[in-house]
């Protein structure tokens, strides 16, 4: 073992360090950014992290680090950690000086930034060796970090409302849940507090009967105490990657961290908003105390301070008014407050779009006998569902029974339905009332269905 007293064994300052072109040094820093881990073009698995140090405040140095396993990387808790670097080598690569950690002879421990008493480090590799003298520079960084390190800003970072088509942005958000939905295929659901915009819908009504729009945010439905984990205010957005290297490294995400996401695409994909990871996304966990991690609680908190504050931001400040509910005293909730509901049957009052029907010609919204049997695809920014419109309360809904050209009309307002555009299509906000009944006793939960009831079309 190599003298711990020997030159070998300094720390070298990361203004210092990048002077030092092919030369092992080691470095200790505060990491401000973690990158995605991935695949990396040999046998091995790979990541990137970024650290500063009182000598390079400001943009640091980036470390490449490499191992045999996803689980032998670097797995930071929090930006603002601190973690130690053993022979590391200087590289030049371009204009850019990084480090790069290997596997056979380099070591790397981390530690939590703001626990001031615990000189223990959460994670090591194999090649690690404690020193009692590491806990004098452990503490100084910590100390530095009070007052030096910037914190995250909400400058360059988007919020759910703000994302767009095909554009690679910044985003704050919560991990709720990861899930495998095919083999080798993981999925997040994250969410921050605001809404994703509405989707305008780019599909013929036709095409719709053949291939049903997605029921809720994914197929198959996730369980139901997974749903009732999930916040019922604000969108959960969904996120994927564009390929094996970053899709492997979705499951190694933490449930009930909040992370920030660098160089993330959103997509629209079955009529819903989607993230996706692509090979340059990077990634670091925030602490829950994080200046904009509480800045997003407060502004969930303030949602919940009115009668109509579960309201789709997008419908504010009233949706279009072409339905009248028989209930109007009723304060609203969102779908995902009507999902979650511990009883089984219930009443409730929502602002919803319908972006689909069933059938899709209003001519054969009635049966041969006569009866309405209509199914609406209902969403909020929350979640989306099957809600059926039958006999006595579709009559109430359309007023009676209209004649084909009228019933027609109707179902290109509900629709969001263009003449002069006839592909895309933008359906209005609807203030409706919807009951849950069940269709089976003897399995209540798993027979429960909704219903459309009390609301009225008007001024269409």
């Amino acid at each position: 073992m190599p003298n711990p007293e020997s030159d070998d064994y300094k720390f070298l300052r990361i203004v210092d360090a990048t002077t030092s072109i092919n030369q092992k040094v080691n470095l200790i820093g505060v990491v401000t950014e973690a990158g995605i881990p991935k695949q990396s073009k040999g046998t091995d698995c790979c990541c990137t992290i970024r650290i500063v140090d009182e000598s390079n405040p400001s943009s640091g140095i980036s470390v490449n680090v490499f191992a045999e396993t996803f689980d032998k990387l670097p797995n930071v808790e929090s930006t603002g950690d601190i973690i130690q670097f053993s022979h590391v080598v200087m590289k030049l690569h371009g204009s850019e000086v990084n480090a790069v950690f290997n596997k056979r002879f380099s070591a790397f421990a981390l530690y939590e930034g703001s626990n001031f008493s615990n000189f223990v480090p959460y994670q090591v590799s194999s090649k690690f060796h404690a020193r009692e003298q590491d806990n004098k520079f452990i503490a100084d960084l910590r100390k530095w970090t009070i007052t030096h390190l910037p914190e995250t800003e909400s400058n360059g970072f988007i919020q759910l409302n703000s994302i767009k088509q095909g554009i690679q942005s910044n985003l704050i958000c919560k991990v709720l849940h990861i899930c495998e939905v095919t083999q080798g295929e993981w999925m997040l659901f994250v969410w921050n507090g605001t809404d994703a915009p509405p989707l305008d819908i780019h599909s013929k009504l036709e095409e719709e009967l053949k291939n049903p729009l997605c029921l809720q945010l994914e197929e198959p439905p996730l369980l139901r105490e997974v749903l009732c984990s999930f916040p019922t205010v604000g969108s959960v957005l969904r996120i994927t990657a564009d390929r094996c290297n970053a899709r492997l490294a979705l499951q190694l995400l933490k449930a009930g961290r909040w992370v920030q996401f660098r160089n993330i695409q959103f997509e629209a994909r079955e009529g819903l908003w989607c993230g996706i990871l692509m090979h340059s996304s990077k990634f670091s966990y925030l602490p829950d105390d994080n200046k904009v991690v509480l800045e997003f609680q407060r502004e969930y908190k303030k949602r919940f301070k009115g009668k109509w504050t579960r309201m789709p931001l997008s419908s504010f400040p009233w949706p279009p008014n072409l339905t009248k509910t028989e209930h109007e005293h009723v304060p609203l909730v969102t779908l995902m407050d009507m999902i979650t509901y511990p009883k089984v049957l219930y009443k409730y009052r929502c602002v919803v779009r319908v972006v689909a029907t069933l059938p899709g010609e209003a001519t054969n919204f009635r049966g041969p006998t006569g009866i309405y049997r209509i199914r609406f695809t209902l969403e909020d920014p929350t979640a989306r569902i099957h809600a059926c419109l039958y006999d006595k309360d579709a009559e109430k809904f359309f007023g009676g029974y209209p004649d084909d050209d009228e019933m027609i009309k109707l179902h290109k307002v509900l629709l969001g339905i263009d003449e002069n555009n006839g592909k895309a299509r933008n359906p209005p906000w609807i203030d409706c009332c919807l009951k849950s009944y069940y269709v089976d006793k003897n399995d209540m939960w798993g027979s429960r269905r909704y219903g459309i009831f009390d609301t009225k079309l008007i001024n269409w």
